[in-house]
């Protein structure tokens, strides 16, 4: 493992590499180097606007894939975002080659990632620091709420677009405590429809997540995935509570499940909703996010 530092800022590759290429873009003032799709990421000050500079092809320290794979993979998903238009979604400006390595640049976006796991040690050896996924959850439940409208809004947006959200998780949000602002920040997984589970239970998504067709080889993945992702969301991340032991269950069983009633924050009828939205048969489920937003609306406004 080598350490470099750039602008005071300091990250872990592999091995050297020359990032004269990134002084173009500005001051660097954060980095991201513990990812495991094989990307390096920046956060870049140019003394007007700030940039995130997402970087492929160097060998990152946690990486599951080999540099090539990781610059076909970022390539690849610049049409994402470029297809995929949506006002919370974070903006790509630019991506291209250089050298041996492939470049995206978006517009820097404000907020906390509600599954920071680099920050994961310092929160161990500070608990005096609360992590942004507990701080989110100590929020009003209304602002949780509309912050749940930009998830149903954006994933709409997704099938609409003609794509399949995969690996959307809350490593995927971020939120603004200042402004109270929702930013989705990656969808680099995402797939055009339609499109099928072709590595069985390896599937890409966490475990604390994944609805049951993302461990079946030959699975369709379809909007009735992501209905059942964005209840798992709403059960895990935004209105439930569970234990450290009901969390690691899943991943022994490979099976999410949902908190228990007393466990909610909201009423029987939204409970009730969002358990729908996670039916183990996909039959059972909303056949899309509308559906679902409808039926969480009326619940949300029951008398």
């Amino acid at each position: 493992m080598v350490n470099i530092k750039i602008d005071n800022v300091n990250f872990n590759l592999k091995e050297e590499h020359d990032f004269s290429w990134l002084s173009s873009f500005g001051t660097v003032f954060t980095a991201f180097d513990q990812n495991d799709s094989g990307n390096i990421s920046f956060g870049v000050y140019d003394g007007i606007d700030k940039y995130f500079i997402k970087a492929a092809g160097l060998k990152t320290t946690d990486s599951v894939r080999t540099p090539e794979e990781a610059i076909a993979s970022l390539e690849g998903a610049m049409p994402l975002y470029e297809n995929i238009r949506h006002k919370n979604l974070i903006q790509l400006c630019k991506h291209y080659p250089f050298d041996d390595i492939y470049i995206a640049v978006f517009n820097w976006a404000e907020g906390d990632c509600l599954f920071d796991h680099w920050n994961f040690d310092k929160y161990r050896k500070n608990p005096q620091i609360v992590p942004p996924a507990e701080r989110f959850k100590k929020l009003p439940i209304s602002k949780r709420i509309e912050s749940a409208d930009v998830l149903f809004s954006f994933l709409d947006t997704v099938s609409k677009s003609g794509y399949v959200a995969v690996d959307f998780y809350d490593g995927s949000i971020m939120y603004d405590f200042t402004t109270n602002t929702t930013t989705i920040c990656d969808i680099d997984f995402f797939r055009k429809k339609p499109t099928f589970n072709d590595m069985g239970e390896n599937y890409w998504g966490t475990k604390r997540l994944k609805a049951s067709e993302e461990y079946i080889f030959g699975a369709v993945i379809d909007e009735s995935t992501n209905v059942y992702t964005l209840g798992a969301l709403m059960l895990d991340c935004f209105f439930g509570n569970y234990t450290d032991v009901e969390i690691e269950q899943r991943y022994k069983t490979n099976a999410f499940s949902p908190c228990l009633f007393e466990n909610w924050e909201l009423s029987k009828e939204c409970y009730d909703v969002v358990l729908k939205s996670v039916a183990i048969k996909r039959a059972e489920r909303y056949a899309s996010i509308n559906e679902f937003h409808t039926a969480w609306n009326v619940a949300l406004f029951a008398k």
